[in-house]
């Protein structure tokens, strides 16, 4: 994934956030590989939301489906793979998968300030506006 591409998904998330009124949020792109091509934290942000939001792309990126279908998965195995990765590894909504018109994996995007919920709105809308297709699980 091209730098422009990821920093195109962190402003239409961030423009779509305010949009909706959303609180101070946190975004993070990563590519299919897990590498982080941009990070940005809103001001007024909590803080380690950034982490949150590197936590919920990584999680989405490695296990190769969105969070709100990892988020169903037994807590046991949550847990264990949280460990196994050391901890970056957030298993909730707002993680979702970036695939190109094709299918193809382009990497994923973090979102955390809002509710889980509100995260993942804000990722899909800045995925969508790039032409891209999100796949949030």
């Amino acid at each position: 994934m091209k730098l422009e591409t990821a920093q195109g998904i962190v402003t239409a998330i961030l423009a779509d956030a305010r949009d909706r009124g959303f609180n101070p949020l946190a975004v993070a792109v990563m590519d299919a590989r897990g590498a982080m091509r941009a990070l940005a934290t809103e001001d007024g942000t909590s803080t380690k939301r950034a982490e949150i939001a590197m936590g919920k792309a990584h999680a989405a990126v490695a296990m190769g489906f969105g969070t709100r279908d990892l988020a169903k998965r037994a807590p046991q195995f949550l847990a264990a793979v949280t460990h196994a990765v050391g901890g970056l590894f957030v298993p909730v909504p707002g993680g979702v998968l970036i695939r190109s018109q094709d299918g193809s994996l382009l990497g994923s995007v973090g979102v955390s300030g809002e509710s889980s919920d509100n995260d993942e709105m804000a990722a899909v809308a800045g995925i969508t506006a790039q032409a891209l297709v999100a796949d949030p699980g």
